[in-house]
C-alpha cells in the first residue's frame, strides 16, 4: 500500500498559484479509506469495490503530486530567471550593506561639506536603510524558495516511482479480484454464435447497438432505478481532460457523435451508475468496447480500452471496475519520466451515449469541469 507520506510530502512544498496541498489531502484521506476498507473486504466483490476505491486514490494522489511538481518547476524557473535579471542590482545591493554592517574608518566619518554635510548623508542614508533592508529580506526570501523548489523536485523521483510502484501492484489485484468474483447478478446469457454474427453483420456502432436484443438468452426484466434525476450530474467513468467533444473532427476530419477523453496510461475506467454490460469485447475499428445499460433505452458506449472486465450479461454496481487504459508494455517497470514526470496523457476513451436508437451529447448526462 502507498504510504501517506507519499501523498502528504507534497504538504512541505511552498504555496504555490494553485495549492495542490488541498488535493494532496484529500488523495489521501481518500487513500487511508480504501486501505480501511481494504482490510474489512470478506467476499470477492467486497474487495473489488475496494481495490477499486484504492486504484482511484492512488491516481488522484499521483495527479497532486504531478500537478504541484508542476507548479513547483514553473515557480522555481520564475524566480531564477528573475534573480538572474537582477545581479547586478544584487551584487550593488550586497556591496552597500556589507560597508554599512561593519565598523566605519575615522576617516568615512569626515564629509567634504563639514559637519553640515556629514549630518545631512547620516540623515539620506537613516532614510534609504529601511528600503535596503526590505529588498535585502525580499532576495533572502526569493533565494530560500529557489533552494527549497529545487530540493522538492530533486527528492520527489523516488516518492513518486514508490506511488507508480504501488498502484500498479494495487491494479494487478484488482484483476486478479474480478477474475475472482463470481456473485454478481446476471440478468441475462450471451449467446456467443449470434454475437460473432452481429459483429460479421454490421459496419457501424448504430448497427451494433440495434441489434443487442439479438445476443441474449434468458433474459430476465430486471430493472435498475431510473437515473434520469442525474441527467448531468453523473461522474465521468475515467480521470482525464476532454480531447474533442460530441461533433468536433479529429486530424483526419472525422467526425463522432461522442466525446474523447485523454488519459494516462493503465487509467482505471469505472461505470457511473449501476448498469448492466451489454456487450464487453472487440469491435470494428473501436478496439475492446463496454457497452453499460444503466436503464431501457440508454446505453454508454467505452470504446478504447486495453483491458476489459465483467462479462456481458452481469449487473454491476455504480463505480465497479469495467476496464484499464493501455499504453504501458506488460512487465516494464514504472517509470516517473513515464507517468509521473509530466509525460502527459497518451490514452484515450471514446464515450458515446445513445438514448433510444439515436446518439445525444454525453455531456449532457456527465458532468465535467475540464476540457
Amino acid at each position: 500500500m502507498l504510504r501517506l507520506t507519499l501523498i502528504l510530502s507534497l504538504l512541505a512544498a511552498p504555496v504555490l498559484a494553485q495549492d495542490p496541498g488541498a488535493a494532496a489531502r484529500e488523495a489521501a484521506r481518500a487513500l487511508e479509506e480504501a486501505s480501511e476498507q481494504l482490510d474489512r473486504a470478506e467476499s470477492a466483490r467486497d474487495r473489488v469495490r475496494a481495490l477499486t476505491t484504492t486504484v482511484k486514490a492512488y491516481e488522484a494522489g499521483l495527479a497532486a503530486m504531478r500537478d504541484g511538481l508542476r507548479e513547483a518547476a514553473i515557480r522555481e524557473t520564475e524566480l531564477s530567471r528573475r534573480l538572474q535579471g537582477q545581479e547586478a542590482e544584487i551584487a550593488q545591493l550586497l556591496g552597500v550593506l556589507s560597508s554599512m554592517g561593519g565598523r566605519a574608518a575615522p576617516g568615512a566619518m569626515l564629509h567634504p561639506d563639514g559637519p553640515v554635510g556629514a549630518a545631512r548623508a547620516g540623515m539620506m542614508l537613516a532614510a534609504v536603510t529601511p528600503g535596503l533592508n526590505a529588498q535585502a529580506e525580499a532576495l533572502r526570501s526569493d533565494l530560500e524558495e529557489v533552494t527549497a523548489l529545487r530540493t522538492l523536485q530533486q527528492s520527489a523521483a523516488q516518492t513518486l516511482q514508490q506511488g507508480l510502484t504501488g498502484v500498479q501492484e494495487a491494479r494487478t489485484e484488482l484483476s486478479q479480484a474480478v477474475a475472482d468474483r463470481t456473485d454478481l447478478p446476471k440478468r441475462f446469457t450471451e449467446d456467443p454464435i449470434r454475437t460473432a454474427i452481429l459483429i460479421s453483420s454490421t459496419e457501424t456502432l448504430q448497427g451494433f447497438a440495434s441489434g443487442l436484443s439479438q445476443i441474449t438468452e434468458d433474459e430476465t426484466r430486471t430493472q435498475l432505478p431510473p437515473i434520469d434525476d442525474r441527467k448531468g450530474a453523473l461522474g465521468m467513468p475515467v480521470q482525464g481532460e476532454i480531447l474533442r467533444r460530441a461533433g468536433e473532427a479529429d486530424a483526419a476530419g472525422v467526425t463522432r457523435p461522442g466525446i474523447v477523453v485523454a488519459t494516462l496510461p493503465e487509467a482505471l475506467v469505472t461505470t457511473p451508475t449501476a448498469a448492466t454490460v451489454r456487450y464487453s469485447g472487440p469491435l470494428l475499428d473501436y478496439g475492446l468496447v463496454t457497452i453499460l445499460e444503466p436503464q431501457p433505452d440508454l446505453l454508454f458506449v467505452l470504446a478504447g480500452l486495453d483491458v476489459v472486465y465483467g462479462q456481458t450479461g452481469e449487473v454491476l454496481p455504480a463505480g465497479s471496475p469495467v476496464g484499464l487504459m493501455g499504453g504501458r508494455a506488460a512487465g516494464r517497470d514504472p517509470s516517473p519520466s513515464v507517468e509521473g514526470g509530466g509525460a502527459g496523457r497518451t490514452e484515450t476513451l471514446y464515450i458515446e451515449v445513445r438514448q433510444g436508437d439515436r446518439p445525444v451529447d454525453p455531456l449532457t448526462w456527465f458532468a465535467s469541469d475540464k476540457g
